[in-house]
């Protein structure tokens, strides 16, 4: 099968599109014929190698965090799925690979294609789905009535986490810039902060939660927005001992992002709120309640750009560059639907 794969860590000259095995298929495992993948951070983040102390795979490794396709072949043991099965999914962080011919998923990682998406559409959804829902239902248990602002409104994260907390019944603040702002407000954006022409800090007051995407400059102003008691989770850092321990990274890595998070954990401390750093997990029961909303009409996904699979190159340089509205998605497959 055709795939891009990353020869070596680095910004440059280090990927191709070449030739890999089709993966085996364990028990509980099912394989996929990968239709479409959509681009995230992380793929360029592994690419570069800033995650190779806590994502540890042998080189060459296959990108791709997150698709949609058919299932072709299941494992022994496999119940919910078989063949010819619409699915879409994020695999485990140890079996990433998405942007390739196929992949084999735990069966537990993969839900059902909700049935009024293409397959580009599907592939755009299940690693920014389940950040916003272990952001804002899992972890900060967003409540009708509170206010929430989620960072950069505009991006994959940010643009499916606003149609949620609004479904949850929160007031949703978000960040963006001017092009932006008629967009995030259909999306149910309540109150738009133009970063362009001001300051989200100047301008918001008892905020009950944050979804940082943009990192530790951004936390530590948005802490003074918060109320006490509040909860803000970032998954731009800094990592937190928590996740570490959640990883398994070991007792040196945890005293590492201890001291990392050390400020500012401090000043979340001084503020009377919570501070948690977030790397989403797989979860195909999760993706399930994600399948229902989209289906109900609550959540639409918002795709700026395909790319053909042949352009993989060009479309992790787009999102790199940090202006794509919503998700950019790889298409492998020209079949519809």
């Amino acid at each position: 099968m055709q795939a891009f794969l990353v020869d070596r860590y680095g910004t440059s000259g280090n990927t191709r599109i070449g030739e890999a095995p089709v993966p085996a298929v364990g028990d509980g495992d099912v394989l996929v014929q990968v239709h479409a993948a959509s681009v995230n951070p992380v793929d360029f983040k592994i690419r570069d190698g800033e995650l190779r102390q806590i994502l540890r795979f042998r080189l060459p490794l296959i990108l791709g965090n997150d698709l949609a396709g058919v299932v072709t072949q299941v494992g022994a043991g496999v119940t919910r799925f078989r063949p010819g099965d619409a699915v879409y999914g994020r695999p485990d962080k140890s079996r990433i690979g998405a942007f390739a011919g196929f992949i084999a998923m735990r069966e537990q990682d993969v839900a059902r294609k909700p049935a009024n998406t293409t397959m580009p559409e599907a592939a755009s959804l299940p690693l920014v789905g389940l950040t916003a829902w272990q952001a804002l239902v899992e972890r900060a248990r967003l409540q009708p009535g509170q206010t929430v602002l989620i960072h950069a409104g505009s991006g994959g994260v940010g643009t499916f986490a606003i149609q949620l907390a609004k479904h949850l019944g929160a007031t949703v603040a978000t960040t963006t810039s001017t092009a932006n702002v008629e967009m995030v407000k259909r999306l149910g954006a309540d109150i738009v902060v133009d970063y362009k022409k001001e300051r989200f800090e100047d301008v918001l007051r008892n905020v009950d939660v944050v979804l940082d995407t943009l990192g530790p400059e951004t936390v530590a102003k948005s802490f003074r927005v918060m109320k006490p008691g509040g909860t803000l989770i970032s998954i731009s850092g800094p990592p937190d001992p928590a996740f570490a321990r959640e990883f398994g990274l070991g007792w040196p890595l945890e005293q590492a992002m201890r001291l990392l998070s050390w400020r500012t954990r401090r000043q979340a401390r001084r503020r009377g709120v919570s501070y948690s750093f977030l790397f989403m997990r797989p979860d195909g029961e999760q993706l399930q309640w994600i399948t229902a909303l989209v289906e109900a009409g609550v959540i639409q996904p918002v795709i700026d750009q395909v790319f053909p699979f042949e352009q993989v190159q060009d479309a992790l340089a787009y999102v790199e560059t940090g202006r794509a509205k919503g998700k950019v998605v790889i298409r492998l497959r020209d079949d519809p639907g």
